[in-house]
This record gives structure tokens, sequence and C-alpha cells, in this order.
């Protein structure tokens, strides 16, 4: 129900993140409402969004007053440009990953936001996900000792070279790094800080493919070893989450089933709503302990960014993704694409 504090927000885009994630998180929550569209061409929007004004042009969504915040859902190569106008017209800005395609990009948004006092942030859903949330759990538990590893996988089993969109284009900037790496960089980020250099390998793997399809990336910190990495060649993936300490071990298979509930017309917050059956929890290894035992997976829960959303808007709370943070995903975007085609392990300046 649309109350006088409904906060209007307008879609630049109506794709798979439009569709599956943003348009049923706004919906289900009472401060938000969805008042206009842009789609240049097709018209998704209406068989999902009854009633609402569909615009050919980005200008014209901005025009519109009962708009207060823009999701720039657009490819990629569009977000500094169409999020820099949207800060100029007054609008608060959601930016969907990657941020931007460049730090010194990132940094000027970052300035301009808070010139024009509004609030500025980036889709970073995956800190929600339940195992994440999970490995966060075991590690302030200490259950683990001093953690020396830490290994975050995504992989998918996609063989062929799709046809007709950006993602598969180089020149648009895209790639695998682009696409999945900003969530494995962000939760290693919130967990660890700042690496102090990065070591990175990318390769494009499937036949006829032009963007890389394969990254392995090494976080340099003085006393964790941190992994990440993406494949679209992997028929069987591997675990989610690898982490051994000083008295134990913990391994997670299996991902959030929020995106595929959503994708499938799922009730947001309902009954077990991000909960994951008992065949996909982590198994922990400590010592002390004769066997090994399940560790039951925190619910996931992406209505928490929007919740957040509203509260830094309507009351001015802080922010649970900072843009500064996604700025420094960037930044090990740009620190990885440059160990790659150099050769070398690259340094992160300190902040």
């Amino acid at each position: 129900m649309m109350t006088d504090d409904t906060i209007g927000v307008g879609l630049a885009a109506f794709g798979m993140s439009g569709r599956v994630f943003h348009a049923p998180l706004l919906k289900n929550n009472p401060h938000f409402q969805i008042r206009r569209v842009m789609e240049r061409t097709k018209n998704e929007a209406i068989k999902f969004l009854s009633g609402i004004p569909v615009s050919r042009s980005f200008e014209e969504l901005l025009s519109d007053p009962s708009v207060q915040v823009i999701l720039v859902n657009t490819p990629d190569s569009s977000h500094y440009d169409l999020a820099k106008k949207s800060l100029e017209a007054g609008k608060h800005v959601v930016v969907e990953k990657p941020f931007t395609q460049t730090s010194a990009q990132a940094e000027e948004l970052i300035a301009l936001a808070g010139r024009v006092r509004r609030v500025l942030t980036v889709f970073q859903n995956r800190r929600w996900d339940g195992d994440f949330l999970t490995i966060q759990k075991v590690l302030r538990e200490g259950v683990l000792g001093r953690l020396v590893d830490y290994e975050a996988h995504w992989d998918r089993y996609r063989n062929f070279i799709q046809e007709g969109t950006w993602k598969e284009r180089i020149d648009s900037g895209a790639g695998l790094l682009q696409n999945l790496g900003p969530h494995l960089i962000d939760q290693a980020l919130l967990l660890f800080g700042l690496p102090e250099a990065v070591t990175a390998h990318l390769r494009v793997v499937r036949t006829g493919g032009s963007v890389s399809d394969w990254y392995q990336l090494r976080l340099h910190y003085p006393n964790v070893g941190v992994a990440l990495s993406s494949s679209y060649l992997a028929r069987e993936a591997s675990p989610r989450f690898v982490l051994h300490g000083t008295l134990g071990s913990f391994v997670k298979h299996g991902i959030d089933p929020q995106e595929q509930a959503l994708a499938a017309g799922g009730v947001l917050g309902s009954t077990g709503w991000g909960a994951e059956t008992e065949a996909s929890w982590g198994m922990l290894t400590a010592e002390g302990t004769s066997e090994k035992r399940k560790v039951e997976t925190l619910p996931g829960n992406y209505m928490a960014f929007y919740d957040n959303l509203y509260d830094c808007i309507a009351r001015g709370g802080e922010m649970a993704v900072k843009p500064e943070e996604a700025a420094n995903v960037i930044r090990i975007i740009e620190a990885a694409q440059k160990s790659d085609a150099e050769g070398r392990t690259v340094p992160i300046p300190p902040q």
C-alpha cells in the first residue's frame, strides 16, 4: 500500500536483474513504489508491472518528479554515465554491480553524490546470501581457530556463446571477472579489508569466446591466503566455500536459493524464504571432535538491501553497501587485469 512517505523508484532497464531481483524486492517493500521503467524498444515491464508507465528515453525517466530513486541496471558500460546524470538531476542512485568500469569513474561519482547530498549505493546482494551469512557466523564463533586459508568459488556450466548479448562482446568491457567477480571480491573485502597485492589469471575457455570466462584471483594478506575463482566450464561445480584454520575446516557446497525462487515467482518473506535444505548445509571438521558435523545455513535475505536503502534515505541511516567499498571492488578488478596482462603480482596502495 502506498503511503505519504513512499519513495518512488525508476528502473533504467527491465532485463534479468530488473525482472528477477529488483521488481519483486521493491514490490514487496511497503516503503517503495516503482513509478516508471525505461525500455527503449521492448515492452517486457508491462507483463510484470501492470499500469507502470514505460519511457523510451532516459531523459523522460529522469524528468518524472515522482521518481526519487534511479536504479541503474543497464549494461556495465553505461553505469557511470547514467548514474552521473541521475545524481545531477537530484536523484538517489542504486547501481547494479559492477559499480563502474574504472576506479576513477567510481571516485568521481562518490564525490558528486557527496556534493549533491544524495544516497549512492551498489546492489551487492550476495552479502545477504545464506552461505555467506553462515561463513561470517562460523568465523565469529572462532571454531576454526586462526583462519589460514579462504577459498570462494562460483562456477557455472555454459558451454555456448550466447548470441545478441553485450556480455559476450569484448568491446563492452564484459567478462566473467566483471560479472561474477564483484560478488566474490566484495565478500572477501568485507571479511578481510583491502589486500596488500593481487595476483590474477584470466582465460577464454569456451570455443569461439571473446571475453574472459575463467579467472583465478589470489588476494595477498599478511596472515590469511584468499583465493577466488569462477568458470563457465565447470560441469561439476567446486565447493562454494572452503575455509581452513588452526583448529578445523569448513566446506560448503551449493548456492543460495533466493535467485532461483525469485525467478520461479516465489513469494518473498514466505515461510522458509531463503532457507536451504539440510543436504546443502556446510560441513565442519574441528579439533576435539571425532566426526564431521553439519552446520545449518542461515536463511538468506535480499530484502535487507532495500530495507537499508529506505533507512538511509528516510532516516539518514548508515549505508550497508558504501560506494567507497564498491569502488574498492573496481580497484581489485583493475589490479587483476593488470596482473594478468603483465604476468606479475600487482600491489594495492593502502588507503
